[in-house]
């Protein structure tokens, strides 16, 4: 494969280690946004959250959790992106633990809202539940 993530599974390239399991790794991001960003992915290769398996994603939440309470982060975003156009730029399922110490440092974005129609919604709801 020529996936990154899978060579630094495999050890093929070299990673600055902060967990490993069975089915996790957890390393520093050699292009962080702010001191401590981790990455933090399924060995599973899958592009897109929906293609990883549920039993392989079970302990990414609770090893991005401890990353965290071992930086002694406050503040902080988890941040997963599938597709090119959600800024995804690796082809593997991944999550950022981007530590936020100041206004300047760490993740920054904007939330455009939208006014949204009540009707839409309640048949939005109906549509997805009835697919899940």
């Amino acid at each position: 494969m020529s996936c990154i993530f899978c060579k630094i599974i495999k050890g093929e390239i070299p990673s600055l280690k902060l967990f490993e399991s069975e089915k996790t790794l957890a390393f520093l991001d050699i292009g962080p946004l702010s001191k401590g960003h981790s990455l933090i992915i399924p060995k599973f290769h899958g592009a897109k959250l929906h293609d990883i398996p549920d039993d392989q994603l079970a302990e990414v939440l609770s090893v991005t959790k401890k990353i965290a309470l071992a930086q002694g982060v406050q503040n902080y975003n988890i941040l997963q992106n599938n597709g090119r156009i959600a800024h995804q730029e690796v082809d593997h399922v991944h999550f950022h633990l981007i530590p936020k110490p100041n206004e300047t440092e760490g993740l920054g974005i904007t939330w455009p809202t939208k006014e949204a129609n009540k009707g839409e919604l309640a048949k939005l709801v109906e549509e997805i539940r009835s697919k899940m």
